[in-house]
């Protein structure tokens, strides 16, 4: 089972590292739900913008791993079912982004 997690700790250091500009950053999310190519409700995109340019926590380092979490923290409104289905949505969502 352990070796299964070798890839996800990659995608996820890959994504630590993957510096994005404001630019991009607005470009996914309006991709995500303006276009959606992201099957997630569209009114989480003010909450996703605002998380990732405004955390709450700490300030970001602007990467993709920082907007990737900035997504699922606005998932968590949702009700189970549809966070499950946009969480499990969104790594191939951004993998298929180009920045």
């Amino acid at each position: 089972m352990q070796r299964n997690f070798e890839p996800m700790r990659r995608q996820v250091d890959e994504w630590r590292a993957r510096q994005i500009s404001t630019v991009a950053a607005k470009l996914i999310i309006y991709q995500a739900f303006v276009e959606s190519d992201l099957d997630a409700p569209k009114h989480l995109a003010r909450q996703v913008h605002d998380l990732y340019f405004r955390p709450v926590h700490r300030s970001s380092n602007h990467t993709l791993w920082s907007l990737s979490n900035a997504f699922t923290s606005a998932f968590k409104e949702l009700d189970p079912i549809p966070q499950f289905k946009a969480t499990a949505k969104l790594a191939g969502f951004l993998q298929s982004v180009r920045t």
